[in-house]
């Protein structure tokens, strides 16, 4: 019997596999397999890549520096995210700082919004997922992830929540199942201004749930919380760092945020960091004071000099640009598999993360408190015949594919071959 307390990604009380090793974009399991990996936000440089690799070799050697004591590798990994990923972004942004994961960035930023604002009340979007951490926990709305215990006879039984929260109407933008006439986001989001009149911050992210980037949506939200003194918080701890296809999804339309939170790609998969990274204006607005927030490993040598070497990676590899080129072979292949499968309601992404969903029972009533396998954890199962991994989030008739953005267009279409393989177990289902 296993001393590891876990949580799994495919929901249910099926073993998962156990990885052994990896190299690329390709997982190699205990059994003798090797699987793409295509399920991985954290490892947007796949595995063992081999400038991470020399990078934390380096890193290695370096001593333990808390984030209390100055140290160079730190400044350099800051200077470097400002010349590289906010390149172009000079007019706003501020500073940054270093943590360990996306949802303690998320907790720092909030927490110093609810201080500077001397409000405690924050909003986000439906179906957002923001952390379990802190007040990220309170922010994420899916039901399964609430931080609590999902009983397996029935029932949840949940903590506290940290703050009030308000919950704005979210986009589709879907490329498949999507409404057949959206309206405009200023009429579904024509109470946002009055939703948010007591908040400290707003929080919005660009994946989760299969929400994605809507520049006209982002443009709204914007302008709704700045007239209702709420500060906009851009969630890029997914898209952050390259997965959108660009550095930031935010960029993809004119508003910019007052914060924006960085983890997962950040470190190239090589070690856990996540950024907080704030305006000039709040820049300003720190001065004379000390932000109270500490943690002893944030911003330690090992974890900057794997945000340095991967900003490089991207850079000088071109990484975002393939990206680009990757969106449109899954956009192309992904309405194709779901025309043919009639399992499949739901189709929607950007740049290398995108969500499946399949008919089925409402996402709001999913409590994952069973252990009997949904259906999307066994697509994901079936779909590892076919040589691929493919993630749920926990979520029941959701599937998402995130494959490290060095994979290669052979092995996205070996991946998409495998989610068709899986979705034919839904259809069965489905009929």
């Amino acid at each position: 019997m296993s001393r590891l307390l876990r949580t799994g990604l495919n929901a249910g009380d099926s073993a998962p596999m156990a990885v052994v090793g990896g190299e690329g974009a390709y997982f190699h399991l205990a059994d003798g397999r090797k699987l793409i990996d295509g399920s991985n936000t954290g490892g947007g440089l796949g595995h063992r890549h081999p400038a991470m690799v020399e990078a934390i070799r380096r890193a290695a050697d370096t001593p333990v520096v808390n984030e209390g004591w100055t140290w160079v590798g730190r400044e350099q990994a800051a200077d470097d995210l400002m010349a590289i990923a906010f390149k172009g972004e000079d007019d706003w942004v501020g500073a940054v700082r270093f943590c360990i994961s996306g949802s303690e960035a998320n907790d720092m930023a909030l927490s110093l919004c609810q201080a500077m604002t001397q409000r405690s009340a924050l909003a986000t979007r439906e179906r957002a997922y923001h952390g379990i951490t802190g007040l990220s926990r309170s922010m994420t709305v899916q039901p399964q992830w609430h931080g609590g215990l999902a009983v397996h006879a029935g029932g949840s039984k949940l903590p506290a929540p940290m703050a009030p929260l308000r919950i704005l109407p979210a986009p589709d933008g879907a490329i498949y199942g999507g409404p057949a006439n959206s309206k405009p986001p200023s009429e579904y989001l024509a109470d946002a201004r009055r939703l948010l009149s007591d908040t400290a911050a707003t929080i919005i992210d660009y994946t989760q749930g299969g929400i994605y980037y809507d520049g006209a949506y982002q443009d709204e939200v914007a302008r709704c919380a700045r007239e209702a003194g709420s500060y906009w918080i851009a969630d890029e701890v997914v898209t952050g760092a390259g997965r959108a296809g660009r550095w930031f999804a935010f960029q993809g339309s004119q508003s910019r945020p007052d914060i924006v939170t960085l983890g997962k790609s950040l470190g190239g998969g090589a070690a856990a960091v996540a950024a907080v990274v704030v305006s000039k204006e709040i820049v300003e607005r720190l001065k004379g004071t000390s932000w109270q927030n500490y943690g002893t490993l944030r911003g330690h040598p090992i974890s900057m000099a794997a945000v340095s070497a991967y900003l490089k990676v991207v850079s000088e590899d071109n990484i975002l640009e393939h990206v680009k080129s990757l969106e449109k072979l899954f956009s192309r292949r992904l309405l194709a598999i779901a025309q043919k499968h009639p399992s499949v309601q739901r189709v929607a992404g950007q740049g290398l993360h995108w969500t499946v969903e399949l008919h089925g029972p409402d996402w709001r009533s999913w409590r994952a408190d069973t252990t009997e396998d949904p259906i999307a954890s066994r697509v994901a199962t079936r779909a590892l015949e076919a040589g691929a991994v493919i993630g749920t989030s926990g979520e029941q008739v959701s599937l998402f594919l995130a494959p490290p953005l060095v994979i290669s267009d052979r092995e996205a279409d070996q991946l998409l071959d495998a989610l068709d393989h899986g979705l034919d177990i839904a259809d069965e289902e489905h009929r």
